[in-house]
């Protein structure tokens, strides 16, 4: 039975967008494309598929007044702050520039008898499952450099930015990337799943839940098919007696609030030291009602409603249960929020790791703020939590900053700021918040396939 995927706008629950999901017949015919395409497409100089990769970069930025407008439809965020071109734009272009020398043979030893290296091969076809919080940005993390390495990219969207990988396809096409080299695909789960099962891909990179996760896990086990997965966080922040504290409220706030505190990295539970926690606590509430709740395609608005009306009640039902259990919430309810999809930005004090809002991941835009008196207590908080993405600390000592980190279970360490991918950085997570590691050399390195080349020279050659 045909099955039709609809994109709901977060703006007033209209059906933006639909497409026709790919039965398993269809979606197995895209993946064999792929793979004809394939060999041809790694056998292309290196540079040539660098600059056909940001050819098609470019050409999604010439999309960006459209994009941009489209985006709010679909998941919610403000016109005001511009799209993601210019995190698509940093990303492709650092992963283009490294190319080289992370794709070069490693040489091992070379003597006249034998000749010895390393080569990195790609894996062959990669499938990309991207979401929908910052969907541009996430997906060029992995479709950019696994083309550059010669694999072919199968995209498939989440349903609530339906749109983006078709966008994403249609340019890289019109820059002169093959098209059974870069495809988009609408799939449901059902045929997702046999998909994996079928060992339709060669590499699969997911992020989203945790749930999706396992899922992705389950039906790719057996197959031996490297799945890279990020998923889940709880993001911590901590504030030491001697942080730029004015700093340390900016960075951390916006890091907690900004695209309705739906962001992987986003920021959800901060602890402050004592002496400093009243003040920090006072500078908090009042970026919170700085905020403007409103429509997205308002120029002025600053804080949009959540992607899904589903979402914002999971954070309301955790926030609700907080104060019930003791927390105060010190932010008084918008009038603009209808209790759906519009949702009051909040920050909840006299919270306790026994609160669901400190310990299940909200992905929506509100913050625990709790009292600690010394970094072994500080440390201790941050690490009890299942998962482990990025922690922020903030003080002017680099050293002590190294010191905490080194104990903090993480994929990141931030000194100073928050809610930031830096590209020359693997992007990585620990616990639940998955496995494998995005950008970087080490990106290039989960790419491809190592292959050991062992060369014994015969007489004087």
């Amino acid at each position: 039975m045909t099955k039709t995927l609809q994109c709901i706008s977060p703006i007033d629950g209209s059906v933006f967008a639909e497409r026709t999901a790919l039965s398993f017949d269809e979606a197995m015919a895209v993946a064999a494309r792929a793979r004809s395409a394939q060999a041809v497409w790694a056998a292309r100089p290196l540079q040539e598929r660098i600059d056909l990769v940001m050819a098609g970069v470019a050409a999604v930025g010439a999309m960006n007044d459209e994009v941009v407008p489209e985006l709010a439809k679909m998941m919610g965020r403000p016109v005001k702050y511009g799209g993601e071109f210019g995190g698509f734009n940093e990303r492709a272009s650092h992963m283009a520039a490294i190319a080289e020398d992370a794709l070069k043979d490693i040489e091992v030893g070379e003597d006249a008898t034998f000749k010895r290296y390393i080569r990195r091969l790609p894996w062959g076809v990669v499938f990309v499952v991207a979401p929908w919080n910052y969907p541009y940005m996430t997906a060029i993390n992995t479709v950019a450099p696994a083309l550059i390495a010669g694999n072919t990219v199968v995209l498939k969207h989440a349903t609530q930015t339906l749109l983006v990988g078709e966008r994403m396809a249609r340019a890289f096409h019109e820059a002169g990337v093959p098209e059974d080299v870069f495809q988009n695909v609408f799939l449901d789960h059902d045929t997702t799943d046999a998909l994996l099962k079928a060992r339709a891909f060669d590499f699969v990179n997911f992020t989203g839940s945790v749930g999706g996760g396992q899922a992705m896990e389950r039906a790719a086990a057996g197959t031996f098919v490297p799945v890279s997965t990020e998923l889940g966080g709880k993001d911590p922040g901590y504030v030491m007696e001697d942080a730029d504290l004015d700093a340390a409220v900016a960075t951390l706030m916006d890091g907690a609030l900004f695209n309705s505190g739906q962001c992987c990295c986003g920021i959800e539970r901060i602890y402050v030291h004592e002496s400093r926690y009243d003040a920090f606590v006072e500078k908090a509430v009042e970026f919170a009602k700085a905020l403007k709740l409103g429509d997205p395609l308002d120029p002025e608005t600053t804080i949009g409603p959540m992607a899904n009306a589903r979402f914002a009640q999971v954070v309301r039902d955790q926030i609700d249960a907080a104060v019930k259990a003791g927390a105060v919430a010190h932010i008084p309810t918008d009038p603009r929020d209808d209790g759906g999809a519009y949702l009051t930005p909040q920050v909840l004090t006299h919270v306790t790791h026994d609160m669901e809002v400190m310990r299940e991941e909200s992905f929506g835009p509100v913050v625990g703020i709790m009292k600690v008196s010394s970094d072994d207590e500080a440390v201790a908080l941050m690490n009890d939590s299942k998962f482990g993405l990025t922690a922020s600390l903030w003080t002017s000592d680099l050293d002590r900053a190294v010191a905490i980190g080194d104990r903090i279970e993480t994929g990141t360490v931030f000194l100073n700021r928050a809610d930031y991918l830096d590209p020359g950085l693997c992007w990585t997570g620990c616990k639940e918040t998955g496995r494998g590691g995005g950008l970087s050399v080490i990106g290039y390195q989960n790419l491809t396939r190592p292959k050991s080349y062992h060369l014994k020279r015969l007489g004087n050659a």
